[in-house]
Order: C-alpha cells, then sequence, then structure tokens
C-alpha cells in the first residue's frame, strides 16, 4: 500500500491531474441517477427546506463514500458469496443491491401512480420526521449508487487521495447543481415523468445485477462472466429527454401563436 507521500505526490503530477479529472467526470456521469433522486424526493418538502434537505443528504454521502473508498479491501469482500441458494451465491454486495433495487422500484412506482392520479403527496404535518425521512432516502439510495462509483474509481487509480479527491469535486457539483437540476424536473411534469421511468430502469438494473452477480459465483472462467451494460440505460434516458424538449419548445411556440394569432 501506497504511503501518503507517495499518494500525494501521485496525485500532484501531470497522470494525478488527469486522472483526478477523468475520475471526476466520471463521478459525476454516474451520479445522474442519484441527482434525479434526489430531486424528485426533496420536491416531497416545502421549497425552503429542499436545499438543506439536499445538502445534508449529500455531505453525508460525501462521508459514506470516502469512508468506504477506505475501506476497499472490505468492499471487495462483499463479493464473496455469504451463504447459497442451492448452487447459486448471495455476496453482501449483491444484497444490498437487490434490496436497494426493490427500495428503488417501490419508491418509483409509488411516486408514478401519485402523480397519474393527480394526488401526489405534499409536506406532512409531522415536519421533522419527514425531513429527516428524506435526508435517509438520499444517503440510503446514493450507498446503493455508491458501488458503481467506487468501483470505477479503484479500476481507473489507485490512489486513495485521487480517489477521494475525485468523490469530493463531484458532490461539490452536485451540491451546486442539483437545486437547479431540481427545479428544472419539478417544473415540467413531462420531464419528471421520463426522470421517474429512468428510475425504474434503474431499480431493475440493480435487481438484474444482484442475480448476475449470484450467478457469476457459479462461474469458474472470468472469460464466461455475465456484465450488465448501463449505458443503454443512460443513452434511453437522454433520447427521451431530447424528445421531451422538443415537445416542450414546441408547445412553447404554439402558446405564442395562440397570444398572438396576428403572427
Amino acid at each position: 500500500m501506497n504511503t501518503f507521500q507517495q499518494n500525494l505526490e501521485g496525485l500532484l503530477s501531470i497522470n494525478g491531474i488527469i486522472s483526478l479529472l477523468t475520475l471526476s467526470v466520471l463521478e459525476i456521469v454516474l451520479g445522474i441517477d442519484n441527482i434525479i433522486f434526489i430531486a424528485i424526493t426533496a420536491d416531497k418538502l416545502p421549497r425552503n427546506f429542499q436545499g438543506k434537505a439536499r445538502t445534508i443528504g449529500l455531505i453525508l454521502a460525501l462521508v459514506v463514500r470516502c469512508i468506504m473508498l477506505f475501506s476497499i479491501a472490505w468492499i471487495a469482500g462483499m463479493k464473496d458469496p455469504l451463504f447459497h441458494i442451492g448452487i447459486y451465491g448471495a455476496s453482501g454486495r449483491g444484497i444490498i443491491l437487490f434490496i436497494g433495487g426493490i427500495f428503488l422500484l417501490y419508491k418509483t412506482w409509488k411516486e408514478i401512480q401519485e402523480k397519474i392520479s393527480g394526488d401526489e403527496s405534499e409536506f406532512s404535518s409531522k415536519g421533522k420526521n419527514t425531513f429527516n425521512s428524506v435526508v435517509f432516502q438520499i444517503v440510503i439510495i446514493d450507498i446503493i449508487f455508491s458501488f458503481d462509483s467506487i468501483l470505477t474509481a479503484v479500476g481507473l487509480s489507485g490512489n486513495i487521495l485521487i480517489m477521494v479527491s475525485a468523490v469530493i469535486i463531484s458532490m461539490i457539483l452536485m451540491m451546486l447543481f442539483s437545486g437547479v437540476v431540481s427545479d428544472f424536473i419539478n417544473k415540467n411534469p413531462g420531464i419528471k415523468m421520463v426522470a421517474l421511468a429512468f428510475l425504474l430502469v434503474i431499480g431493475g438494473l440493480l435487481v438484474g445485477e444482484a442475480m448476475v452477480d449470484s450467478y457469476n459465483s457459479t462461474v469458474i472462467n472470468e472469460a464466461d462472466r455475465v456484465e450488465i451494460n448501463k449505458n443503454y440505460a443512460y443513452l434511453a434516458l437522454g433520447f427521451a429527454l431530447l424528445i421531451e424538449l422538443f415537445n416542450m419548445k414546441e408547445k412553447k411556440l404554439r402558446r405564442k401563436k395562440d397570444f398572438n394569432p396576428d403572427k
């Protein structure tokens, strides 16, 4: 294991800076689903509480991610089966992904049903309990989404300072822009529905990853292992957002024509 001095020298080198920038961008891309979930969840709170909930949730999530990075050996060990169901192994990582996927599917489906029925719930009179529950959900879902970002960080850089710095940079950017993203999503019903559908897909992918993880425990040859590529989900999200942006532009032009029939 490298010493702090070696890690610092690696961070301050040209290659270290390039790795830091690359990893920071990847952390932001991998955090898109996290930002969407935060935007929709925090919208349940009064507007003056939303920013506070997002900030506290992301700060706590940052602390958890840094702890996980410093415990990378433990994280790697979570890929080993804890017990078996028949020939299929259930690892700690697989169990967390499965539970997280089910939670995300339930939470998102409930949100979609409320939106369709026009019965979107408002802030509870309990106030503090609801605020705490929103922060708790943000932290929990971030821990679940953290596995991808942490494994990506370890794969690209073995320097702990570079990995932690990239996570901090990505989290700071999330804090700065999460409010803008939240407002955009929640002010546009079509965009919000696309975002919810995307979270539904991500929830399914998390459950699928848990099952694939269980299957891979039976594989001996590394070449026979199965991996789920999430890039298709992000591509589908981008395509759906592009279509919705065209629809928003069309509606805006129609409203202008309705107000100015001579033009």
